[in-house]
């Protein structure tokens, strides 16, 4: 069985706990982290933009910060797991990034991103409304516990 479980910033743990509750010991489990295209649009643009000038070793500063902020969620998370898995870090659009990783997977795991008590369709932010919505396999969505806390 091969598993994705899909890592975002403030909803991970939550995820993370699913996955090793429900998954199988034996399965093949993959940790996804996707950097947004337009977190990435805005770096790139800066230096054109409002910000004034900007030398290009600020915008790859920043995504060389992005990339170490991927690697120690997905290092986290490993760890939270407490078993082996592969880590995969991306950029680009979210919702699609996630969908393609997840055509080649038996089930992802997704953890709910809005607000516990407006259960329903605003359980969940627009990504993972889509996530979910195009996942070519099955999903296990699960509430995480920032929206336990609201």
């Amino acid at each position: 069985m091969r598993v994705l479980v899909w890592i975002v910033e403030g909803t991970w743990m939550a995820a993370v706990a699913a996955a090793k509750q429900f998954v199988p010991a034996d399965a093949q489990i993959t940790l996804l982290h996707v950097m947004p295209a337009e977190a990435q649009a805005v770096a790139r643009e800066a230096p054109q933009a409002l910000l004034g000038r900007w030398h290009a070793r600020s915008t790859e500063a920043l995504q060389s910060i992005a990339v170490q902020v991927a690697s120690g969620l997905l290092a986290d998370a490993r760890v939270l797991l407490g078993r082996d898995a592969t880590l995969n870090a991306q950029g680009g659009r979210v919702g699609d990034a996630v969908v393609a990783a997840a055509q080649k997977t038996d089930l992802l795991v997704v953890a709910r991103d809005c607000d516990h008590a407006g259960e329903g369709p605003r359980s969940m932010g627009p990504t993972a409304r889509y996530v979910l919505d195009h996942a070519p396999c099955p999903v296990l969505l699960v509430w995480s516990k920032q929206a336990d806390a609201t």
